[in-house]
């Protein structure tokens, strides 16, 4: 018992450490250099109603986009559905699944599809456009798996296929996703591990890289202008540069300092350290109500991008709404709002179902 505490008590200290020195901001230098930047935007309505505060409370099936160690805390086998629309007409969509295998772990799914909406093709001689349309759309595929090696220590890894399409260019890549969990009786109100100190941490996006290929790169060329008769209709192919994922590295904590029969409230703080951008810090608070027999009602607030340099975002908010069944079923709908600065406002709204 005095190991496993001692071994508890080095992970926090550690964790707490890095959390604190990944909590000061430093100037972006790699800004643009990366691809496939809908993987950053936060995905599922609770994790975007708390400011994306998020990594050490993913506890239901949205872990898998958040920190794919929080789906071997899954009681029950979930199934979540998110329309999220994003700025400027875009818009994602977010369905995932978790499969609860007694004595294995946790299996989990999930689709992420942003479509851009079409566009105009314009060209250098006509740039009011040619009466032509092109889409752009992005999708990741992701499979996940975790499992708890302890009552307080929790693990889980995902693997990813990302692919972007613009017109008639594509580009794929791999990447995994890591996380841990760890819940510890620090701070808890009720003298246990379910309502201490959590600790979570991931690293999402780490892979191979995306390089653009297609029929938009073809080019006649002219090797030798000045002569007639050289295949001056020669078709060449323009090489497309190599672009990284979005790497982000996420620590957070949260706590649970009101615990009652039918009251809670949660408090969290999230650090990052993405590859480009600043470092940020994202906070949250969840106040729950539960009915007996009934479900549970939660409220939800955040702040998004503390300490980012040249922040856009800023106040969410959101509630959620827990319905329970008979035969151990449950439905909850959930909604959030986050604002992003000149770009307006955005909305979540998630639906899922417990079993």
């Amino acid at each position: 018992m005095r190991q496993y505490s001692f071994n508890r008590s080095i992970a926090l200290i550690a964790a707490l450490m890095i959390l604190s020195i990944s909590s000061f901001a430093q100037k972006p230098m790699r800004a643009g250099t990366t691809a496939a930047n809908f993987l950053e935007i936060g995905y599922g309505a609770a994790g975007g109603a708390l400011g994306d505060a998020y990594v050490s409370l993913a506890t239901d099936v949205s872990a898998i986009y958040w920190n794919p160690a929080g789906l071997a805390q899954l009681k029950r086998s979930e199934v979540m559905f998110v329309t999220q629309p994003w700025i400027v007409g875009m818009n994602t969509t977010f369905a995932t699944v978790g499969i609860v295998v007694p004595s294995f772990g946790t299996i989990g799914a999930s689709i992420i599809m942003m479509d851009y909406g079409d566009m105009d093709v314009t060209t250098m001689t006509m740039p009011e456009g040619t009466g032509e349309r092109f889409s752009s759309k992005d999708m990741a595929l992701t499979i996940s798996y975790a499992r708890s090696l302890t009552e307080w220590f929790s693990v889980g890894t995902s693997g990813k296929y990302v692919s972007s399409a613009i017109w008639h260019e594509n580009a794929s890549a791999f990447a995994f996703d890591l996380g841990v969990l760890i819940k510890t009786d620090f701070f808890s109100p009720t003298g246990g591990n379910e309502h201490g100190l959590n600790i979570g941490m991931s690293i999402s996006n780490y892979g191979t890289t995306l390089k653009y290929d297609g029929l938009d790169l073809l080019t006649p060329i002219d090797v030798d202008p000045n002569s007639a008769g050289n295949y001056q209709s020669a078709s060449g192919r323009l090489s497309g540069q190599e672009w990284e994922m979005p790497l982000i590295f996420r620590i957070g904590a949260s706590v649970t300092p009101i615990v009652t029969d039918i009251h809670e409230v949660v408090l969290s703080v999230d650090a990052l350290h993405p590859n480009n951008n600043s470092e940020s810090v994202n906070v949250g608070a969840q106040y729950s109500l539960t009915f007996p027999s009934f479900g549970k009602l939660f409220l939800r607030g955040g702040y998004k991008g503390l300490f980012m340099e040249d922040s856009q975002y800023g106040v969410s908010f959101g509630i959620g709404l827990q319905i329970d069944m008979m035969s151990n079923q449950s439905i909850k709908v959930e909604y959030a709002s986050r604002s992003i600065g000149i770009l307006g406002n955005v909305q979540s709204i998630g639906v899922s179902f417990l079993f």
